[in-house]
């Protein structure tokens, strides 16, 4: 793909995500899941490589607070939860990923029921779905499965909800959040000329760029790292906010540190602390911390559920821009 695809995909993102939400509101992806489980689930092993994982990470945690043991997993792991009926396995295979994700449902066939998200419904993975849910007939055509991991993380959080998950955000519709997500997402597009470039000059660094989010929301801060890994080939790195001052920091003792913030945690203003007593730099997303280089709000920035559906773009625009620099 060329960057010129990825910067029309990335576009396309509003519209995919107002596209999504109509889907939802108008057939239940997950009508069939009381048929599919006869009782509350024992245990939910999610399922992906990549991006997918990264959202299966937070669907994990999401639906730990509903009471139920879930847990994401590689897909290219040797051993997991036993097989078994009252084991509810969800499989995401988006961007890739068919072979380590197929291999791992081998075990689950016929021992376990099975949901599969996917951005490639004929694709062999289909053929081990009890219930099959597509993440968008448009999904990850740019190449780099922006528009397939947000559909998934939105569809996860559904099921999430589905299993009893409360809504973190101010709307229990979550196709509600997903429009008002879309109106971010557009937000963010509009003023970027603006903002991409000042954000860029604070981040220039021959390390690359670092990103670190909540724990709540770390697949923002590891999908956009993996945005700078696929497009522009840049050394990216996440890390979880309250872990950094553990391990982050050490790095910036000794490099040009930047970083991105994707602001939230209860540990902000020690990231802030420990950041400018070492000369490091960060720019804020999404709120105001002292110390911040630059700082970038958006459309509903307060609410979590938007915000996990519409701050990784951040990445991907940032992605963008240095892809284009280096003209490849």
């Amino acid at each position: 793909m060329t960057v010129e695809q990825f910067r029309a995909d990335l576009a396309g993102r509003p519209e995919a995500l107002s596209t999504l939400a109509d889907r939802v509101s108008r057939n239940d992806p997950y009508a069939a899941l009381p048929s599919l489980l006869d009782e509350e689930p024992a245990g939910v092993l999610l399922l992906g490589v990549g991006g997918a994982r990264y959202a299966c990470e937070v669907a994990a945690s999401r639906i730990r607070m509903a009471g139920i043991g879930a847990v994401a997993e590689y897909a290219s792991a040797a051993r997991s939860f036993p097989p078994s009926s009252d084991i509810l396995v969800v499989a995401v295979a988006v961007g890739g990923g068919l072979r380590e994700v197929c291999g791992a449902l081998e075990a689950y066939t016929s021992h376990s029921p099975i949901i599969v998200l996917t951005d490639a419904p004929t694709s062999p993975v289909a053929r081990y779905a009890d219930v099959l849910v597509p993440v968008s007939p448009a999904a990850a055509h740019g190449g780099t499965g922006s528009h397939g991991y947000q559909n998934a993380l939105a569809l996860l959080l559904l099921l999430g909800q589905r299993l009893g998950a409360p809504a973190l955000g101010a709307s229990s519709d979550l196709t509600l959040s997903m429009r008002r997500a879309a109106n971010a997402a557009q937000d963010l597009l509009e003023r970027a000329p603006t903002w991409v470039p000042r954000f860029a000059a604070a981040l220039e660094s021959p390390t690359g760029p670092h990103f670190l989010a909540p724990a709540e929301r770390f697949c923002s801060a590891q999908h956009a790292a993996l945005a700078l890994r696929q497009g522009p080939v840049l050394a990216s790195h996440a890390v979880e906010s309250g872990e950094w001052s553990h391990t982050g920091r050490y790095l910036a003792a000794v490099s040009d540190y930047r970083a991105v913030l994707f602001t939230g945690s209860q540990y902000d203003d020690r990231v802030s602390e420990h950041l400018r007593q070492l000369q490091g730099t960060f720019v804020a997303v999404g709120g105001t911390v002292e110390g911040a280089a630059a700082e970038l709000r958006y459309l509903g920035d307060g609410d979590t559920e938007i915000r996990l559906l519409t701050e990784p773009l951040v990445g991907e625009l940032l992605a963008a821009h240095w892809w284009a620099q280096r003209g490849v």
